[in-house]
């Protein structure tokens, strides 16, 4: 059970600075993400077969500090058996998915993009190069698809108390960082929404 702490104000004063933008913190992020995948290594493919590594890299963008080749590679495997060659992708605290944007940056510009003011939209652009397109489709995510997938309707359970729908992704990101330290509450908050970051874990359930 995650244990936090929702601020119920119509203020939103999360800031850059809310993201932890030392070499350490995004070598912590790898090591999480290694452990993330080795565990997956460990379980072998689903048809039995041993898995290899077949990393691959990624081009991430809103980066804080430059990241060295090492950290921008997305973890992998693919099976060892003749007839399957799966390629099984672990889970990752690091990338959000097939987006080009490392994960952290998604859910703090999204968060920070409360409220329909101008000069906040500039400043997004300035400081992580997303335009206002790219937020609004990540906005339509967190706020219309998010809270209809079945991940979202279970982990919502363990947090306490329940975090406001209305307000996502900013109640997530206030709830960890208001209860915890800054690098610990994003390491919580990533390693809760790792679970989505592979392909086909979103399942969007479509109301009756």
């Amino acid at each position: 059970m995650y244990s936090v702490e929702w601020a119920n104000t119509p203020e939103y004063s999360i800031m850059y600075h809310d993201l932890p933008r030392s070499a350490r913190f995004w070598l912590f992020l790898l090591a999480v993400d290694q452990d993330l995948a080795e565990t997956i290594r460990q379980q072998g493919c689903s048809c039995g077969g041993r898995l290899h590594c077949a990393n691959y890299l990624r081009k991430p963008r809103g980066t804080p500090v430059q990241l060295p080749e090492a950290q921008r590679l997305r973890l992998s495997f693919c099976c060892d058996r003749d007839g399957c060659r799966k390629r099984v992708t672990p889970p990752s605290v690091r990338f959000l998915g097939p987006k080009v944007y490392l994960g952290a940056i998604v859910i703090l510009v999204s968060a920070m993009r409360q409220g329909p003011t101008p000069c906040r939209v500039r400043e997004l652009f300035t400081r992580f190069r997303v335009n206002r397109w790219t937020i609004a489709r990540w906005q339509v995510f967190w706020r219309e698809h998010f809270p209809q997938t079945p991940f979202w309707k279970l982990a919502r359970a363990r947090l306490v108390p329940l975090v406001e729908i209305v307000a996502l992704p900013y109640s997530l990101v206030d709830a960890f960082l208001t209860h915890h330290r800054r690098c610990r509450g994003w390491t919580l908050l990533l390693r809760l929404l790792s679970p989505i970051t592979i392909p086909g874990a979103l399942k969007i359930e479509v109301p009756q």
